[in-house]
């Protein structure tokens, strides 16, 4: 009778461990940006990612990962008419140009200028909660409008991207 009640106890921590492993492994995830849809003024409507202790930290996590997306590594998943191709397509375009992107990105930088929460909903802002959290970070999901052509144009005046 000792050994099954050991064997069930041993089974029941087994399943409680491989649960919070489940989440542990999501809250280390990088997940994709998704194109939800463009605009016929040149934006961008992107679901994107961001981790963070609390909400605010993500969604600003999430706004950068967008921007950022837009710039360097383009669109690829979501809608099919969305416009997929980065804004620079130059090889190392990044760490050439870090030195202006650390300020651009930097919280509080000009990347605000260029994205904006329009789009999100405002009951999810109300009952939104962490589906994927460790003791550390927790991953939400945020819907944001990218201003492609504006971030496009400001580009182009900084002498990063040529026309």
């Amino acid at each position: 009778m000792k050994k099954y009640i050991l064997i069930l106890g041993a089974l029941a921590v087994c399943a409680i461990n491989s649960m919070s492993c489940k989440t542990f492994i999501y809250a280390r995830y990088d997940f994709k940006s998704e194109c939800l849809g463009t605009e016929l003024d040149g934006s961008q409507t992107i679901k994107a990612w961001g981790k963070g202790r609390y909400w605010k930290d993500a969604a600003d996590q999430a706004k950068k990962n967008a921007v950022r997306d837009v710039i360097f590594k383009g669109i690829l998943d979501g809608q099919q008419g969305c416009k997929m191709q980065p804004l620079l397509m130059e090889v190392n375009a990044e760490e050439k140009y870090e030195e202006y992107f650390n300020t651009f990105f930097a919280d509080g930088g000009e990347y605000k200028k260029f994205v904006s929460l329009k789009d999100e909903k405002i009951p999810r802002h109300i009952i939104r909660k962490a589906n994927f959290r460790d003791k550390d970070n927790s991953v939400y999901s945020v819907v944001v409008r990218v201003l492609r052509d504006e971030l496009k144009s400001k580009l182009i005046s900084d002498g990063i991207l040529k026309k």
